[in-house]
């Protein structure tokens, strides 16, 4: 009982933990950090009036947090930008993932399709990842009243479905990265920004707390799914040695067709012989 009881007590709140970090990170914008030391830059475009333009106008010379769907500044934001506050109180706006597509992603590489295809596939892994864990939620809530062994496995493996969908999603949104900073050769990626921003200190990178925490969700996920089926095993093992004390309390009774001792069975009352 103790060994079911605690390890069901701390994959329960795991789960929990696990959820809130994964629904935090997926829905906050600080996955990638990129920081522009505006004071150096200006001060190397001082006398170029168009580039001095693009300096107010451009979002790539803005400190930026990346998120899976906005790109949001979090000190100035640029001119002439379209932006909205976003739950934080930052000014946001929009990653376009072009749904429908549009005449913009007519003329996309199939590099860039392949980036833009990728792109999708992580925001859908993530809502399968959630799929799962919605039904570990009920498979577990059963699982626990019951004290049922299936349930209980059943839970463990949506759970670690979801650690592995996940990550997945990870593993795919660095492929994402990758594109954009090394491969992809067009002006919507790293390939084709100013050659000012691209000095060594006039901008830098950092991978921002929504990426840490979602890595922490994956990992509770991960932790939480061996715990359900360590519980699973416990509960199994609790079972057939309560099963096996209670055996010997069972006294076997066989029907006995003996006649009772000091008994002597008469055909019929006595007044049918003539007593």
């Amino acid at each position: 009982m103790a060994c079911s009881a605690v390890t069901l007590s701390i994959a329960t709140i795991g789960a929990v933990v696990a959820v809130v970090c994964l629904a935090v990170g997926f829905g906050t914008d600080n996955w990638y950090e990129i920081r522009v030391n505006r004071t150096i830059i200006r001060a190397r475009l001082e006398g170029n009036t168009e580039d001095l333009k693009n300096f107010e106008n451009d979002a790539r010379y803005f400190d930026r947090d990346e998120g899976l769907f906005r790109i949001c500044f979090p000190q100035q934001k640029p001119r002439g930008v379209s932006t909205y506050v976003s739950p934080v109180q930052t000014e946001c706006m929009n990653i376009n993932y072009y749904l429908p597509e549009n005449k913009i992603s007519d003329d996309f590489s199939e590099e860039r399709w392949e980036r833009l295809h990728m792109a999708r596939a992580v925001i859908g892994l993530y809502l399968v990842g959630f799929l799962f864990l919605f039904f570990s939620f009920f498979t577990g809530v059963a699982g626990c009243w019951k004290r049922s062994h299936g349930n209980i496995v059943a839970t463990g493996l949506l759970q670690l479905l979801a650690a592995l969908v996940d990550a997945g999603a990870m593993g795919l949104w660095h492929g994402v990265q990758y594109y954009d900073y090394q491969k992809l050769r067009d002006s919507m990626a790293y390939f084709g920004w100013p050659d000012v921003l691209k000095h060594k200190g006039h901008t830098t990178f950092n991978y921002g707390w929504s990426y840490i925490l979602v890595w922490i969700g994956v990992g509770m996920c991960l932790l939480t799914s061996i715990l359900f089926l360590s519980s699973a095993h416990c509960l199994r093992r609790e079972k057939k040695t309560e099963q096996a004390k209670n055996i010997q309390y069972l006294m076997p009774v066989y029907p006995d067709k003996r006649q009772p001792y000091n008994y002597a069975a008469y055909p019929g009352p006595y007044y049918q012989y003539g007593y």
